[in-house]
Parts: structure tokens; C-alpha cells; sequence
């Protein structure tokens, strides 16, 4: 059957691979450390108002956009690693600012501080998923060392809201900035010991441009993706416990070994479609049963495949010189759909959960019935690899 994996190779494995998947999940690590305990922090000091606390989780979303079309002008104007360290280091300074003034901070300054840290991060994710990880691996490696790099920055949404939890039951959310900014601090030094071969600019060098930003004719993908995003992101704000965190991100391991033993010779759209009916297994575990360990196992399982399969489909789609745009249309579409999802509990349904998981199981079913009768076909069709 026709499956369009990515099989993996050892060779891949080298030094500089090592470091900068172990940076990428540092830079996602950094900032879901913050994602269940900022609402948290907030709801406690009893200062905030729900629809407050949705807008400031919510504000993070359209940031990841802001700074995108200057992506491909910065890259080739000036070294990529070192504007990929700079933009790290502004998001550890803004953590550091927070942990200097959060008890002193108002509503609009805690927005600026979440748009600030959506841009930066943005757009360092976008060079170093697009760019700076493909620049040290062989051509005939870019696919299969973006499918393996983006695992780390996958295990960063389960355990960075696991270590953040902890921290702010256990000391207190100036920790959590703390340990932020040392994430990113750690992840600049391991770009540093990364040497990465010089590339010339192009002659015609735009300064605003949707090169290495957005892959606009993938717009199926795009929709289809970020709406299981947003359920996704509804979902987690029901759930302030480091025990589901810890099990969802077992079943990222799950999804491992499921792509490698299971998935391997099934038919292409099997893995979006398991993805799906394991979100939706989940949302009516939460909505008509107990909570049980298989909940949290089930949406790492289907988080993990779907993201996999989604990142090669968006892979796939690009032409030559387009796969770093491919990779950060996906980051834009995954990352600020879960955002959204966050946001919208609680500046939309006040975190109840009997709205929340409706409106999760409408949009899963909607996203099921998008992909099957129209997404899937469209790419075969347009398809490019």
C-alpha cells in the first residue's frame, strides 16, 4: 500500500543533529512550562476575570504571526543561527522580566509580555525547524530529519506543562519564569556549539515575503489541522494535573512504536483517521464516564500520530526550496490552533466542561468528516513528493 512513511536512519543521529532537537525541545519546553500554570496563577491571586485570563492565553496565537514574513529577509541577510539565538534569548529575557515584576503586573502589560513571546518564539521555531535543521543534514535527510526533530518539540507540550505544574504547586510562579529562561539560555549555548555551512543570499531579497512562512495554497491542511488543534487545546485546560500530562506523554512513545510496528505498511489515511476517532474516544470518555488513565494515554496517542502524519503531508505538498516553508506553515497551524483551544476555554466557556467538550466533539467530527470527503483527496492530487 501506498503509505508515504519516512523510514529513519541512524546515520541521521549525528552530533549536531543531537544538539539542535535537544534545543527545539528546549524552546517548546520553555514556553508550555507556562501554559496550565499562568491561567492558574492567574485564577488564584483572584485579580482576573475569566475573559481576562482567555485574552491573555488567547493573545499568544496571532503573535506566532507576526514576525513570520521577515523570516526569509533575516535568514539570508544576516547569519541564521545567530538571529535564531537572538530572538531565544529575547523570549529568556521577557521570562526573565516576568519573574522580576509579576507580582506588580496589570492586565495589559501581562498581554504585551504573552505577544512578545508568541513572536519571538514564532519565529524561531520557524528558522529552526525550517532552516537550521535541514542545513546540517545531507538533502536525501531533510524529511526524515524534520519528522524526527519535530518529536522533540512534540514532548515538550507534555512535559512542559507537567514541570510547570509542579513547580507552581511546589514554589511558586516566579520558578516557573525561572526555569523558562534558563531553557532558553541552555538552548542558545547548544546552537553555539553547532557549525553550520555559509550560504549566499539570493540576489532579490524581499523584506516581507511569505517564503519560509507560509505555504498559503496548503490551506486544506492547514484548516484541517488546526481545527483538531483547537480541540485539542480545549481539552487540556480540564485537565491541571502532572499525571495527565505525564501519561499523555506515554502515549507519545505509544505513537512511536505504533508509526513503527503498526502504521508501517497500513493504508495513508489510516493514521489521521485513528488519530481522529481517538480524540473523539477521549472527549466521550470525559463527557459520559469516570476519568480514567486511558483519556490521557488516548490523546498522546492520537496528538502524536496526527502530528507526525500532518508534518509529512505538509512535506510532501511543497515544491523545490519550499520545504521550510512547509515545516513552519505546520508549526503556525498546530501551534496557534492548541493556543486558541486554551484561550477559548476560558475566555469563551468560562473553563465549564460540559460546553467545552461539545463544542470539542462538534469540531472533532467536522475535522473527521473534512478530512475524509475532501482534505485527504485534495492532497493526493496535489501532492508534489
Amino acid at each position: 500500500m501506498y503509505t508515504l512513511n519516512t523510514p529513519i536512519h541512524i546515520s541521521l543521529w549525528n552530533r549536531d543533529f543531537w544538539l539542535l532537537s535537544l534545543a527545539n525541545f528546549l524552546l517548546s519546553f520553555s514556553i508550555f512550562l507556562t501554559f496550565p500554570s499562568l491561567p492558574l496563577w492567574m485564577e488564584d491571586t483572584g485579580k482576573y476575570a475569566m475573559w481576562e485570563i482567555g485574552t491573555v492565553m488567547l493573545s499568544f496565537a496571532p503573535a506566532l504571526f507576526l514576525l513570520g514574513g521577515f523570516c526569509s529577509y533575516l535568514v539570508q541577510q544576516y547569519r541564521r543561527n545567530h538571529v535564531c539565538q537572538l530572538l531565544i534569548l529575547l523570549m529568556a529575557a521577557s521570562h526573565g522580566a516576568l519573574y522580576l515584576f509579576h507580582n506588580q503586573l496589570i492586565f495589559p502589560l501581562i498581554i504585551l509580555s504573552r505577544v512578545m513571546l508568541g513572536a519571538f518564539y514564532g519565529l524561531a521555531e520557524m528558522i529552526l525547524m525550517s532552516t537550521l535543521i535541514i542545513d546540517t543534514c545531507a538533502s536525501f535527510r531533510r524529511t526524515e530529519a524534520n519528522h524526527c526533530s519535530a518529536w522533540f518539540s512534540r514532548f515538550g507540550l507534555a512535559l512542559g506543562p507537567l514541570c510547570g505544574l509542579l513547580l507552581y504547586r511546589y514554589y511558586d510562579m516566579s520558578w516557573v519564569y525561572i526555569s523558562s529562561a534558563l531553557c532558553g539560555v541552555l538552548a542558545v549555548v547548544l546552537i553555539i556549539f553547532v557549525r553550520f555551512p555559509f550560504r549566499a543570499p539570493e540576489e532579490i531579497v524581499r523584506r516581507y515575503s511569505t517564503d519560509r512562512f507560509l505555504l498559503l495554497r496548503s490551506w486544506p491542511l492547514f484548516v484541517n489541522l488546526l481545527m483538531m488543534a483547537v480541540v485539542i487545546g480545549l481539552l487540556l485546560p480540564l485537565h491541571h494535573t502532572p499525571f495527565f500530562y505525564l501519561l499523555m506523554a506515554a502515549g507519545f512513545v505509544v505513537a512511536i512504536a505504533a508509526q513503527r510496528f503498526v502504521f508501517r505498511e497500513a493504508d495513508l489515511r489510516s493514521e489521521a483517521i485513528t488519530s481522529f476517532l481517538l480524540i473523539l474516544a477521549a472527549l466521550l470518555i470525559e463527557l459520559f464516564g469516570k476519568k480514567t488513565p486511558l483519556q490521557p494515554l488516548f490523546v498522546g496517542l492520537a496528538v502524536g500520530i496526527l502530528g507526525a502524519r500532518f508534518l509529512l503531508f505538509f512535506i510532501k505538498l511543497s515544491k523545490h526550496c519550499e520545504r521550510g516553508t512547509s515545516c513552519s506553515t505546520f508549526v503556525l497551524s498546530w501551534e496557534s490552533g492548541i493556543t486558541l483551544g486554551i484561550g477559548g476555554a476560558y475566555l469563551l466557556f468560562g473553563l465549564h466542561s460540559l460546553p467545552i467538550l461539545l463544542t470539542s466533539l462538534l469540531l472533532a467530527v467536522l475535522s473527521l468528516l473534512l478530512y475524509m470527503l475532501f482534505t485527504h483527496r485534495w492532497f493526493i492530487v496535489h501532492k508534489n513528493r
